[in-house]
């Protein structure tokens, strides 16, 4: 809210607040789905080989170096699981999306508050077709890194 550390500090860098606000429904939402995002992280971040850190570290390159040109890049599949399991968390959120950023047409109205405001109307047709299309859309997304981590594993084994 505007009245803590990040609000007061994100007010005077915008001059706008968070709540109702796209920017505020982003940085709710992904805080929401974060924790979608940990398990395949921790677990990638896990699989790399201790002896590629080892013979970094024996080159003499710094941690940040390490962590951006040997893990990052051993971790693509898990870095690419994340963000497709958060966005797709994020994609049928109902509740934080409401909460912070509310229903207003073209700004905060995302595909979940419009099945909600079509099932309050008894438009159940059409909240049917739009919870199909949402659906899909998630199909398509976890379809797709599925097929780019079957893909990645093939071309880069297991070391």
């Amino acid at each position: 809210g505007q009245r803590s550390l990040f609000g007061r500090w994100w007010q005077s860098m915008t001059g706008h607040t968070l709540a109702f606000t796209f920017a505020g429904l982003v940085i709710g939402s992904v805080l929401y789905s974060l924790p979608f995002a940990v398990q395949p992280l921790a677990a990638s971040f896990a699989n790399v080989d201790s002896r590629l850190l080892a013979a970094s570290a024996v080159l003499g390159v710094s941690k940040l170096q390490t962590f951006w040109r040997v893990i990052v890049p051993l971790s693509t599949s898990g870095l690419v699981t994340a963000m497709a399991l958060t966005f797709a968390h994020t994609m049928g959120e109902f509740g934080v999306v409401l909460m912070v950023g509310g229903n207003i047409p073209g700004v905060t109205r995302t595909l979940s508050i419009n099945i909600y405001d079509q099932v309050q109307d008894l438009n159940y047709s059409a909240a049917n077709t739009t919870a199909l299309v949402l659906g899909a859309i998630a199909f398509m997304l976890l379809s797709l890194v599925y097929s780019f981590n079957r893909r990645l594993w093939k071309v880069w084994p297991r070391i």
